[in-house]
């Protein structure tokens, strides 16, 4: 009976051990420009955009499947589904209303295929 119990938690302890794949670093398959943009000084009120470049740096394509935003100030453009082949580019445009006075700190996360995520933020000074 021992025997078993000792053979069934190894199958047990090994299947566990299979299932914690290690995740991909976003880094090894995908290059940023902007992912931490400084918007400097804005004035009250008046919308801004800034784009984020997304490369592939792997050997297979990948997709942007969402992008969610940190709140309503905040509006994403992108074609959702989007195939970025290797060594092709693609863009995400990240508008801000610019509702805020004084320091402020916002931020987004784009979702691809393969259960890669990437945070981006953006930042600035809004000014009356």
């Amino acid at each position: 009976m021992k025997k078993i119990l000792f053979a069934f938690l190894m199958i047990l302890g090994m299947a566990q051990l299979n299932a914690q794949t290690p995740a991909t670093d976003i880094t090894k398959v995908l290059k940023f420009t902007n992912d931490n943009y400084d918007m400097g000084n804005i004035a009250y009120g008046k919308p801004i955009e800034f784009n984020v470049d997304i490369e592939n740096i792997s050997a297979v394509a990948i997709t942007l499947d969402n992008v969610m935003v940190g709140c309503g100030c905040t509006t994403p453009k992108y074609t959702q589904g989007t195939s970025i082949a290797p060594g092709a580019h693609a863009i995400v445009t990240l508008g801000f209303n610019g509702s805020a006075v004084g320091n402020f700190s916002k931020s987004a996360t784009l979702f691809f295929s393969g259960n890669l995520t990437k945070a981006i933020s953006f930042h600035g000074i809004g000014v009356q």
